[in-house]
């Protein structure tokens, strides 16, 4: 193991949902409050396979094109109030975050997510990055890593490894949301590890430059 003199402390983005936090719970409620109230048959339980993607590309399964900006306004309103109280960490997300900042990194989240509803997860969870940047999906997200000098990307969906690869930047994806770990690596992932439990143990390796950590 490298001592810590000879480590660097890299800048490293996270995604949110299904990379951080098992979404599913909290966003079937919010859509189910969002059916009961204005009416409009949503299987949730399908929607949350798809999870990723801005809001507004599920809401026009739902709804007509000339409502999905005022459902998605509406959705983000009682979000809070649904969605925080039943949305678990997953598992090894506080730890990976921790580990980025006990080398001296930054740890940043960039997210499709209403940035507000992001910032009230992280709260909620105590889970403490340095930054929040919310509503970047796929190759957008590469320029808020790209502004805080984010040389590693971690996510569970393709549109992450692509965000990672536009920035410049090494993706690490986990296949704990709706992409398995085969369509990660034919996306482009560098690293693929089962889930954040493997993350501490992967980036003292990158962090101490041993080539191997670089594609795995």
């Amino acid at each position: 193991m490298a001592s810590l003199t000879t480590r660097h402390a890299p800048t490293v983005g996270f995604d949110l949902d299904m990379t951080l936090i098992d979404s599913r719970p909290g966003i079937r409620a919010a859509y189910q409050a969002l059916s009961a109230e204005t009416g409009v048959p949503i299987d949730a339980d399908l929607a949350v396979t798809r999870l990723g993607p801005p809001l507004e590309l599920e809401l026009a399964n739902w709804f007509p094109e000339h409502r999905i900006a005022e459902m998605g306004d509406r959705y983000r309103e009682i979000y809070p109030t649904f969605a925080i109280a039943p949305t678990p960490a997953l598992p090894g997300a506080r730890e990976a975050v921790a580990a980025v900042q006990e080398l001296g990194g930054r740890a940043i989240v960039v997210t499709a997510k209403h940035e507000p509803n992001a910032k009230l997860h992280l709260s909620h969870l105590g889970i403490e990055p340095d930054a929040v940047v919310g509503w970047l999906w796929a190759e957008a997200k590469a320029r808020a890593l790209r502004e805080h000098g984010a040389t590693v990307y971690v996510g569970d969906h393709t549109g992450d490894v692509r965000g990672a690869r536009t920035a410049g930047a090494l993706s690490v994806a986990v296949p704990t949301g709706p992409c398995d770990e085969e369509e990660l690596r034919a996306a482009g992932a560098d690293v693929i590890l089962p889930d954040l439990t493997a993350f501490p143990a992967w980036l003292e390796r990158y962090a101490a430059g041993e080539p191997e950590a670089r594609s795995a």
